[in-house]
C-alpha cells in the first residue's frame, strides 16, 4: 500500500511513519541478505513521502578505514565515496549520531551531490552487535523538512530491519 503523502503535522508524520514501518517488515519477513533489505528500504521510503528525492545507504567499506561507499538507493546519482567525518554522512558515520539538517547550505563541508537539497537527515546503522555497518541518507526538496519525528521513526526502522 505505497502512496506519497505530505505529513506537515508531527501526528501525521508518526503514522505515516508506522505504516511504512509495518509495510517494510511485511516486505522483508524471512530475507536476510543485507543488500536485498537496503534496497528494499529505499524504495519504500522514497515513495512515502513529497518532499523525499534521494533516499539511500552509504555502506562502511570493509576494505578502506574510515570510508562510506553508496550502496542501494534511490535518486539521482549519489557520492560515490565519503569520508568518515565529512559532510552530513560523513558525521554521522564519525559520532554515531543522527543528524538533522534544516538547511544544507548552512551546514559547514556539505558534500553537494544535487542542487535540489535543502534539508537532509541521516540516520546511523548498526548490525546486531552495535557495529556501525551504513548510514541511511534522505534529502528533501524543502528547508527543515525533518525533526525528531523522523528520526525516533527512521532509528527504530533501521534497529529493526538491521540489528534484529
Amino acid at each position: 500500500m505505497s502512496y506519497v503523502a505530505r505529513t506537515d503535522r508531527p501526528a501525521d508524520k508518526a503514522a505515516r511513519y508506522a505504516e511504512v514501518e509495518a509495510e517494510v517488515l511485511a516486505v522483508l519477513e524471512g530475507e536476510t541478505d543485507r543488500v536485498a533489505r537496503m534496497a528494499t528500504v529505499s524504495s519504500i521510503l522514497a515513495d512515502a513521502f513529497e518532499d523525499y528525492f534521494w533516499t539511500g545507504f552509504y555502506v562502511v567499506d570493509p576494505t578502506k578505514a574510515r570510508e562510506l561507499v553508496v550502496g542501494p538507493y534511490q535518486g539521482t546519482l549519489g557520492c560515490l565515496r565519503i569520508a568518515f567525518g565529512r559532510g552530513v554522512c560523513g558525521t554521522a558515520a564519525e559520532t554515531g549520531v543522527t543528524q538533522i539538517v534544516e538547511d544544507v547550505h548552512a551546514f559547514p563541508g556539505h558534500i553537494a551531490c544535487d542542487g535540489r537539497s535543502e534539508s537532509e537527515i541521516v540516520v546511523p546503522v548498526f548490525d546486531g552487535d552495535g557495529r556501525l555497518i551504513a548510514v541511511f541518507d534522505v534529502d528533501a526538496t524543502r528547508k527543515a523538512a525533518f525533526d525528531r519525528v523522523d528520526a525516533e521513526a527512521l532509528e527504530r526502522l533501521m534497529g529493526k530491519v538491521f540489528a534484529a
